[in-house]
Parts: C-alpha cells; sequence; structure tokens
C-alpha cells in the first residue's frame, strides 16, 4: 500500500482562509479530507431541524438524503455528538465518545443508522461563540474504512479552521467598528466583578473604590456598548473578547 504524502497543515490553513464563497469552501474540503483519511465532513449550526431553512451554516458532502432521514426519524433526538458536544471545547473521536459523555443503547443505535448510511468512524471539533448557535465540523470515514489516526490532529485543526472560514462566509465574524471602544481597565474590572454576582458596594471593596464610582464606570460601560441592562452589557462583553466566560465563572 502507497504511503499518503505528508500533509501540510499551514499551506491547508492559508487555502481555508482565503475562500469567499460556501461552494469554494466545500471544494476546498473536498480536495482537503482525502488527504487525511476521511471521506465526509459536515458543517453545521446545532439548531432544530424545523429551523434549517434558516440555518446560516449547514455544508455536507453526505449523501442528499442523510439531512432528510436525520430529521424524519428524529435522530437529533438522542444523538450523542450533540450531547457530548455540550460538554467539551475539544475535539473528540466518535470510538473514545464515552469519555466525554455516559453512553447507552440508544447511543450506540445511532451510530447503527450512521452505518446503515454508509458512514464509518469520524471526529467531531466542537465550536462555541457566544452570540451564536453551537456547532460543529465533523469528518468521517466511509463505511469500513479505519480511522486515520495519523491525522486526528491535523484534522483537529483544519477543522476549527473550516468552521471559523463557515462562520466568516456566512457573515457571523464581527469587526469591531471603528466607533466602538473598548472598556477601560476600571470598566472591565468592574463588570468582571459584577458578573461574579457582586454588588457594587463589594465590588469597591474589591477594587478599592466608592459604590458610586463603581456605578458610574458600569453606566460609562453601558453606554460604550449602547445597553441599558447589566445583563446585556455581561454578554456583549463576552462576544467582544472583553471577558472570557471561564473568567466570569471564576
Amino acid at each position: 500500500m502507497s504511503k499518503r504524502p505528508r500533509f501540510d497543515v499551514t499551506e491547508t490553513v492559508k487555502e481555508l482562509r482565503a475562500v469567499s464563497t460556501m461552494g469554494a469552501l466545500a471544494r476546498a474540503l473536498e480536495s482537503i479530507i482525502p488527504k487525511l483519511g476521511f471521506r465526509y465532513f459536515a458543517l453545521i449550526h446545532h439548531l432544530h431541524p424545523k429551523d434549517w431553512s434558516r440555518m446560516a451554516i449547514c455544508l455536507h458532502n453526505c449523501e442528499p438524503d442523510w439531512p432528510i432521514a436525520y430529521a424524519g426519524r428524529k435522530l437529533y433526538r438522542g444523538d450523542p455528538i450533540l450531547r457530548a458536544c455540550t460538554l467539551t471545547n475539544v475535539g473528540f473521536k466518535w470510538g473514545e465518545i464515552s469519555s466525554v459523555i455516559p453512553t447507552t443503547e440508544a447511543h450506540r443505535h445511532y451510530f447503527d443508522q450512521f452505518s446503515e448510511a454508509g458512514i464509518g468512524d469520524g471526529m467531531t471539533i466542537p465550536a462555541h461563540i457566544p452570540g451564536e448557535p453551537p456547532g460543529s465540523c465533523n469528518f468521517a470515514t466511509a463505511k469500513g474504512q479505519p480511522f486515520p489516526d495519523q491525522s486526528y490532529i491535523s484534522a483537529l485543526i483544519v477543522g476549527a479552521f473550516a468552521f471559523q472560514a463557515a462562520r466568516r462566509i456566512a457573515g457571523f465574524v464581527k469587526v469591531r467598528p471603528p466607533t466602538e471602544m473598548p472598556l477601560t481597565v476600571r470598566q472591565r474590572d468592574c463588570l468582571l466583578w459584577a458578573m461574579r454576582g457582586k454588588t457594587n458596594w463589594e465590588i469597591g471593596q474589591i477594587l478599592g473604590l466608592s459604590r458610586d464610582t463603581v456605578s458610574q464606570h458600569l453606566d460609562m460601560a453601558r453606554i460604550r456598548y449602547g445597553v441599558t441592562k447589566r445583563l446585556q452589557l455581561a454578554v456583549r462583553a463576552i462576544y467582544m473578547g472583553e471577558i472570557s466566560l471561564d473568567d466570569a465563572l471564576y
């Protein structure tokens, strides 16, 4: 058996960053994934099938009737891949999904139906972006084809950049408008502690400020982002990358 040529991740990422349409992205992935040892790809937002008609990202090369069967059989109700995606931000092999969620007979039946559709083993790279539906990039082999373990790390990188390319093409990747100023250090500090459940008085004690000064910092932050509620301010700050969700839940 001939050895698969060395896969150039850097050049592949450049290619994915250059595509400008969903069609071009699909063609790029059709060319890329065989080099990794896969047959199928699916980039998808995890929405109820009734919302697929307005889904921003739903790109795949599976058999045309597979999405219809997926919706018609209500497979989404017991989809272990969707469940696992809610519990990790790290890519995982389907064969190791039990390390992410407790697997059941129903889950095994789900993969049996994959097999009936000609789909073999695979992997999933979750995509969690605040303010957007959750999603994932999925790569799978054809039925009977072994999982390409030697390509796993490269596939994780390609999957992340492929979904990012789909987000950019679909208009989800936003650039901060020139008029939208980032939060000041004090505004960010006050908001961070507010997101951790502290009152204005408690925040003042932590930061060495008066309660009124804390209130002013939060008011100015709301004005900068054009929102009126503290919750809106928190969501906006996470969406803009000012504060990470991990920091807020610390």
